[in-house]
């Protein structure tokens, strides 16, 4: 499972997993609704169900790594933000006004602060004033952060 994810990211794994499941085996439901949902993930009951019922209510962290693999790709969090804003764009222009972005980015959900909206915005090349693709924007804010050590 090594080659799906970084090794910071299978550090930051590690930790939790033996965090929450000091056996060194999840062996119930609760241990890993909990390490998951930790880890940022957001698995239905069901699909938790189905990850512990196929290793035979055991898992042990190389199984751990396979079911976050197999989940990871599962979620996809930047269609369901498009999906979102589609939602909320009954014309269909697939724009959103900067100004309803930055109040969204900041008073829902994780709130970001004033600061942390302009580098996003920086980054997206988005202005105040203008009006944002929000699938293009998603590309940008979901992008994964470059490793640079």
């Amino acid at each position: 499972m090594a080659r799906y994810f970084k090794e910071q990211d299978i550090d930051e794994f590690r930790e939790c997993f033996y965090l929450f499941a000091r056996s060194g085996q999840i062996k119930s439901l609760d241990e890993l609704t909990v390490i998951m949902r930790s880890l940022g993930l957001s698995p239905t009951i069901s699909e938790l169900t189905g990850y512990l019922k196929q290793k035979q209510g055991k898992m042990s962290f190389a199984d751990f790594l396979e079911v976050m693999h197999v989940h990871s790709r599962l979620e996809d969090l930047p269609r369901e933000v498009v999906n979102a804003f589609k939602a909320a764009d009954p014309q269909g222009t697939g724009t959103i006004p900067a100004k309803q972005l930055r109040h969204l980015l900041q008073n829902w959900g994780e709130r970001l602060s004033s600061k942390e909206v302009d580098r996003i915005f920086r980054e997206a090349n988005v202005t105040n004033n203008s009006m944002v693709r929000y699938e293009d924007f998603v590309k940008i804010a979901c992008a994964p952060v470059p490793d640079y050590y």
